[in-house]
Parts: C-alpha cells; structure tokens; sequence
C-alpha cells in the first residue's frame, strides 16, 4: 500500500502583511518525485522555506502533514530530523566554519535525537569520504570554510553532499539548477537519482525542463498565483519549454 509521506492542505501563508501562499494543495506518497514549476513570483521558494519552517513566514491557515503529523508549529531544527531537508537556490557561507565540523555537527545531532551514539572525527571522516564519491567532490573541500570561495557548481554539490550526508525522507531542492553549466547539472543530476529511495520523495523546483532531462518527474505542477493551477506528468516540462506558462491559460480555458 502506498504511504502518503507530505500532505500540504489548503495552505495559506503570508510575510509581512503580504499574502504569497493562497490556499495550496498537494499530496506527495512514498517513491515519487514532484516538479514545481512557475513564473517568478508565483510562490515557489516560499513554500519550500514554508515546509523546511522558516520563521519569516506566517501560516494564517491550512495544514502540513508529514508523515501523519502536523509540522505547522515544529521548529525547523526539529524538522529537519523528521526527516525534512531543503537545498538551498542561494547557500550561504559561513567563515570561520570549516565544512567537515559543520557537516559533523548536523549529522550527529540528528543522530542525538534518534537516540544514536555520535561519531567521533576519525570515523565520520570516513564515512563522509564514502558520500563525496557520489557526486564527484575533492575531499580537499571538507577542510574549507563552508561554501566561502565555492564556484556556484561547488555550492551546490555541498548541498547534494549534505542531503546524502542526512538521508532525508523528503528532500526540497529549490532551484539547484540554477547557476549550472551543462557538465555540472549532469554530475548534480547523477548525484541526485542515486540518491533516490522508494522510500523517499522529492520536490524539485525549477523554471527550466533542462534539469527534468536528467531527473524524470512522476508529476509537473504550475504553480501560479500562490497555489497549484494545473498538474501533468513530465511531457508538460517539455510543452512549457516550447510554448511558455500562455499553456496554462490554453489548458484552463478547456
């Protein structure tokens, strides 16, 4: 039977008095990957800040539903080690921090909280060498700061390295293709699917059917106006790439 993993019920979600979530709708089950596209501005990057738990954003009504609890009130710490992971379009870098300790820090704190014993430097540098092969990164890059001097490519391998670092149930990637030249959305893209779990799920947000060549959607959604206005499967990438988001007023004038 399959399992629902994300339920996201008549969401609505504003900052600073101004209204961007209007009533959102979405069911995610265990296995399946979900591609959100839209125009700028349609509400994309704030439900996915949304679901990781961003402060900034004030839910007015609706729910979130991950794995059978409401996560509406749950901190974003916590949330994360339910099982929630967010890859940001813009990483930050943090000077002064190397990326191993870091990348230690967060991995055993989600251990602390599954009641698991931490591991010590020695054995997670072995165990995070095992994750940089999957994505093609130099172990040179644990011992920089984090992100600080990263290319953007480089920025978003660090985000694909802690979401296979985390083993997340569902994993948010906003935009991850963003900045990417061609050989660096294969080598992401690959790092991507083989991380793939039919246990886990995926929501990819992106403007380009480019990344949807190499990660293959169970199901496109436009986003539009702060909620889902229409739902294909990966052919509609394909038709908005030609035909551009007029497909949208074509197919809800049918």
């Amino acid at each position: 039977m399959t399992k629902k993993l994300l339920q996201i019920c008549n969401l609505h979600a504003e900052i600073n008095g101004i209204k961007i979530i209007k009533g959102f709708n979405l069911t995610i089950n265990e296995g399946e990957i979900h591609a959100i596209m839209g125009p700028n501005g349609s509400g994309k990057s704030t439900l996915a800040k949304i679901i990781a738990g961003h402060p900034s954003y004030v839910i007015t009504q609706g729910e979130i539903i991950f794995n059978n609890k409401n996560i509406i009130s749950v901190a974003p710490e916590i949330r994360s080690h339910l099982g929630i992971f967010l890859a940001f379009q813009y990483p930050l870098e943090i000077s002064g921090v190397s990326n191993i300790d870091f990348l230690r820090l967060a991995y055993n704190e989600k251990r602390k909280y599954n009641n698991q014993l931490e591991l010590d430097p020695l054995n997670f540098f072995d165990f995070i060498s095992k994750k940089l092969n999957s994505i093609d990164m130099d172990s040179k890059f644990l011992t920089r700061n984090v992100n600080e001097g990263f290319s953007g490519g480089e920025k978003k391998r660090n985000e694909i390295l802690q979401m296979a670092l985390l083993d997340s149930k569902i994993k948010i990637l906003d935009e991850i293709d963003s900045g990417l030249d061609i050989d660096a959305l294969k080598i992401i893209a690959n790092g991507i699917n083989q991380l793939n779990k039919p246990t886990n799920s995926m929501i990819l947000i992106t403007h380009y059917q480019r990344l949807l060549d190499y990660i293959l959607p169970d199901f496109v959604h436009i986003m539009q106006d702060g909620k889902i206005q229409y739902t294909g499967n990966a052919e509609l990438a394909r038709e908005l790439e030609t035909q551009g988001y007029n497909l949208l007023h074509t197919r809800n004038s049918k």
